[in-house]
């Protein structure tokens, strides 16, 4: 193993920051930590989701194999008797040892080049931040190190994909599309393995025990996570893995195996097809050349591990994130010059503003504040914390550029990217529809958790911030 990926692993304790002038009342400051009260409320919406969320995988990845993707068909059948649930599990691909085996393949494949392969991309690519880097300050204090090589490990991956493609045809480029039910067990196999085993971990021998928290309730710990940082010895973090890598790096797999089916069962690739790759193409890509910055973001930031992340990354990214795809696999759709340019030029805005936006945070919290943001020097209000060692923290809250016109523009510009994707598929079923609905509400929800954490952090400097930034999403409406 290398020096670079030992030392991802290494911590190391960051004292209270301090001015020289005496710390304020603690009951005038937030407390950072986990926020949320486990309310009836909350413990039955985890238990709805536990139950729920991976039916509802198996319902779209079902209608889409039995009902030519129709979302309401099988529960109109189910309504009126003519099929029953039992009836739709009997017609499901059963687990197959040829799936097991690719996905045992795929996961391995992306844990070997992760952990032993160092990153050097950073040393050739301009501007790529790669390489051993800093996460944030965690509730405790802490502040780990990671070893960022997300994006080497996509390129490794999609050259292994197309010279197999081209030259060497190991596999068939259609191989996931063909394996994809099988492929739903074993994913759930190893997201609720993951879930279950960190959940354990947190009990027996947790890998910082500052940083864990129970809450009381076993539901709860179990989807939401206890660890913070759960990390098997000093080599393997388990947030950034799952979060990353294997789905997001497959993301782009999924889609290209969808494009080879399309191409084998019509004789063409519809421009669709094309925009649905090129646009989640681009959000992908986004990632891995900011994995970076991404450790500052609310997944690693503040988000424990347990199901929720766990299963979530395993299992509800891969098949519903991908699902523009696999619909134009069953439905091609050829759009018309307009619609096709339409649909690209929300998605490109989309992304100039998610990525605009991030840049300016980011830039801001680099330069400490000293940097320019639209022309000018930007305004920021001053804010005090508390962190869970009792230590005294100062940061700054932007509300210049992009950050002045809402407190979350970078949800919206996801949003309209979410929507171009939809869009790309035409208006023929609601199915691919899905994932604008679900982007929506786990952004909206976001909002809310963040500003619940934030509120809690920052306290009334928080309220400073809020009535100079009243819009969450969507200047003057939310």
């Amino acid at each position: 193993m290398s020096a670079a990926v030992a030392m991802q692993a290494t911590r190391r304790r960051v004292k209270p920051s301090s001015n020289g002038a005496e710390p304020e009342e603690k009951g005038e400051l937030g407390q950072w930590g986990r926020a949320w009260e486990v309310d009836w409320f909350s413990l039955t919406c985890v238990i709805l989701l536990l139950c729920l969320a991976p039916f509802l995988v198996f319902y779209f990845i079902m209608a889409c194999d039995q009902y030519q993707c129709s979302v309401s068909q099988p529960i109109i059948e189910l309504y009126s008797g003519d099929v029953t649930l039992m009836t739709i599990w009997d017609r499901s691909p059963s687990f197959t040892w040829p799936a097991a085996k690719i996905y045992a393949i795929w996961v391995s494949f992306q844990v070997v080049l992760y952990m032993c392969v160092p990153d050097i991309t950073h040393k050739f690519l301009p501007g790529y931040v790669g390489g051993v880097q800093e996460g944030s300050r965690t509730p405790a204090g802490l502040i780990n190190l990671y070893e960022i090589n997300g994006l080497q490990s996509w390129i490794i991956t999609h050259a292994l994909w197309f010279l197999n493609a081209q030259y060497f045809h190991w596999f068939s480029p259609t191989i996931i599309f063909d394996h994809w039910i099988p492929l739903l067990w074993c994913t759930n196999i190893l997201g609720y393995t993951v879930a279950t085993f960190t959940f354990v971990k947190a009990y027996l021998f947790p890998t910082n025990a500052e940083d864990c928290k129970f809450t009381g309730n076993m539901f709860y710990n179990y989807m939401m996570g206890i660890e913070f940082n759960p990390r098997i010895g000093k080599w393997f973090d388990f947030k950034l893995f799952f979060n990353g890598r294997p789905g997001i790096v497959a993301w782009t797999l999924i889609n290209l195996s969808y494009m080879a089916k399309q191409q084998e069962l019509y004789g063409h690739v519809t421009n669709s097809m094309i925009l649905v790759n090129v646009l989640q193409a681009i959000y992908v890509l986004d990632f891995f050349w900011n994995e970076a910055w991404y450790l500052k973001t609310i997944d690693i930031c503040h988000d424990h591990f347990g199901w929720y992340l766990g299963w979530g990354d395993c299992v509800w990214l891969p098949f519903l994130y991908t699902l523009q795809g696999l619909y134009l696999v069953y439905h091609p759709v050829q759009l018309s010059t307009l619609h096709a340019a339409t649909v690209l030029l929300l998605g490109l805005i989309g992304y100039y503003v998610f990525r605009s936006t991030n840049h300016q945070k980011d830039l801001f919290r680099r330069t400490d504040g000293a940097c320019t943001i639209w022309g000018k020097r930007p305004n920021f209000i001053e804010c005090a914390y508390h962190s869970s060692d009792g230590g005294l923290h100062h940061s700054k809250l932007m509300t210049s550029g992009f950050w002045g016109v809402a407190r979350h523009i970078n949800y919206t510009g996801d949003l309209m990217g979410s929507l171009a994707y939809c869009l790309a598929c035409g208006g023929g079923h609601l199915l691919p529809y899905f994932y604008i609905v679900y982007m929506t509400i786990l952004l909206v929800h976001r909002c809310v958790r963040d500003e619940h954490r934030c509120s809690s952090k920052y306290g009334r400097d928080w309220r400073r911030y809020t009535d100079a930034v009243p819009s969450r999403l969507i200047p003057g409406i939310f």
